[in-house]
């Protein structure tokens, strides 16, 4: 089943465009801002509806963000459209241009062309965007600013366990015993120089961080 992401603030287009997509056999996801739309990448859409004037992360930012990582089809949906906006939509990655009003009828022979024609080579890569901080859980790879950041294995699992579950809080001994297992001849007091030097790594690309104490409890991915 094809994957779609409809990204609008307006929630009347939302439900519609997903009432009719999912009466046509689509798998509807849908966003209301550009910062629940970079969540909602995690999911791996085949395609991407991307409203263009959103108030806080607009669609064109929000595909400056993911084009780098995803691969499929990104159409921008937009009120008005003059060249200069298209050739900055276009040179952001975006792949066609859908104004409204528009026929449904329409929109969805547009998709439909897309996907036919779609010569990307899909990688159904698990990905997580926490502003310019990337995951890529696939490829065991995190880019900060899109630029690559190497983190050791044992780091680069503990960010991907908290990361899965922002918010919730785990012990040093949680931690230790999904990550290195019962049978590690080493201890739960590495979590804390592991943290360390994930937090040190991060510090350097950027003031951000990502991994709160939660003193006397355990550590949780800031959501």
């Amino acid at each position: 089943m094809i994957k779609l992401l409809i990204v609008d603030d307006e929630k009347d287009i939302t439900k519609m465009l997903r009432d009719y997509f999912t009466c046509k056999n689509y798998n509807v996801i849908t966003a209301n801002n550009g910062e629940e739309a970079l969540k909602k990448i995690t999911l791996n859409p085949d395609i991407i509806l991307l409203d263009i004037n959103m108030p806080d992360i607009d669609g064109i930012e929000v595909c400056k963000r993911i084009r780098e990582f995803v691969n499929c089809p990104i159409l921008f949906l937009t009120a008005k459209i003059e060249d200069a906006d298209k050739l900055l939509g276009f040179r952001v990655g975006g792949d066609d241009y859908i104004v409204k009003p528009f026929k449904l009828d329409i929109l969805a022979a547009r998709i439909e062309a897309h996907l036919r024609r779609q010569s990307r080579n899909l990688h159904q890569n698990r990905l997580s965007f926490w502003d310019d901080f990337v995951i890529d859980y696939s490829a065991k790879k995190i880019f900060i600013f899109k630029e690559e950041v190497f983190f050791p294995k044992k780091e680069f699992e503990i960010i991907e366990l908290l990361s899965s579950h922002p918010g919730q809080i785990f012990d040093k001994d949680r931690i230790f015993e999904l990550v290195w297992g019962y049978d590690s001849e080493s201890t739960s007091t590495v979590i804390a120089e592991h943290i360390r030097r994930i937090r040190k790594r991060i510090t350097k690309k950027t003031k951000k961080q990502y991994i709160d104490t939660i003193w006397g409890v355990g550590y949780r991915w800031i959501s």
